[in-house]
């Protein structure tokens, strides 16, 4: 069996240039040499980071119109195409740098104006590696985001590890978990907008239950990162998103990193690959323990 590395991860709670997609990647750029030199080899950005998530905080309240027309708009088009230059330019910082990056992104699709999607997109020196559409946007979110397939709900082995994941309360599917888990993850990516503690107490679980690290990385959204044009509605609070990146070791749950709330910054941390086997000891969720022969319906 192969040797399984000591991985350094980083989690980037960091605020996107909002609604400018090229200054946004030109951050995600400068973020990714930022963490490599301090030694990472993955580098693991928050839920729609290009450019703008739909906030809870804003994106309820009333635009209709004219208003909401130019919102979608700009909306879209400070979102990614996956062939297009940006993802290119990112998979260029993959390698100079020599790091994996998980980014969440607006996709749209390549080939027409139409429909965006919350995805997460995970690059390395190579290109894509692979594409996660969010199955099912989180109530508000509807407004804005098309429904994920669900076929690619994959894990993928790379030179760090086997990687894979979910969107945000996707986490809370026990279902879509379940999918991932049969893979085998031994880094388990959760880009996010939640930034409550309830959401700490759901990654703790993951990691746990997967026997697997759990990168979580909220995002940090102060309101005066909103350009003054904004076209939709702003409450007056002074932060939509208080952030709260952490890392989390498998087995015990335990927070090796983070949380760090009320600001940008990059959470660091060693995760030993030795401890997801081991983890499996004890819980294997998709192995031993998983009696999906008495637990799951026959087809």
């Amino acid at each position: 069996m192969s040797e399984l590395p000591v991985v350094r991860v980083a989690a980037v709670q960091a605020t996107p240039v909002i609604l400018d997609l090229d200054a946004s990647v030109a951050k995600a750029v400068g973020l990714i040499a930022e963490a490599a030199a301090q030694g990472a080899q993955l580098v693991v950005f928050p839920e729609t980071f290009l450019s703008l998530y739909p906030s809870y905080a804003w994106a309820h309240l009333p635009a209709s119109g004219s208003q909401g027309d130019e919102f979608w708009e700009r909306f879209w088009g400070s979102s990614v195409a996956v062939d297009g230059p940006e993802v290119a330019t990112l998979v260029e910082a993959c390698r100079e740098h020599d790091v994996h990056v998980a980014i969440g992104v607006n996709e749209r699709e390549d080939d027409r104006p139409g429909s965006v999607y919350n995805s997460l997109l995970l690059l390395g020196p190579d290109g894509l590696l692979s594409r996660h559409r969010k199955l099912m946007p989180t109530h508000h979110e509807r407004l804005f985001h098309g429904v994920g397939a669900g076929d690619d709900l994959v894990v993928t082995q790379t030179p760090i590890g086997r990687l894979g994941g979910l969107i945000c309360w996707e986490n809370r599917m026990p279902l879509a978990r379940w999918a991932v888990y049969q893979g085998g993850p031994q880094i388990w990516l959760a880009p996010t907008a939640d930034d409550s503690d309830g959401w700490l107490a759901t990654v703790r679980h993951v990691a746990i239950e997967a026997g697997a690290y759990v990168v979580s990385v909220p995002q940090y959204i102060p309101r005066t990162a909103f350009p003054g044009d904004f076209p939709w509605p702003l409450p007056d609070h002074e932060v939509l998103g208080r952030g709260g990146a952490a890392i989390v070791a498998p087995a015990s749950g335990d927070v090796i990193g983070g949380p760090l709330y009320d600001a940008e910054g990059i959470v660091v941390a060693d995760c030993d690959l030795r401890a997801t086997l081991r983890a499996k000891r004890w819980f294997d969720v998709a192995g031993h323990y998983s009696r999906a022969d008495v637990l799951w319906p026959p087809s």
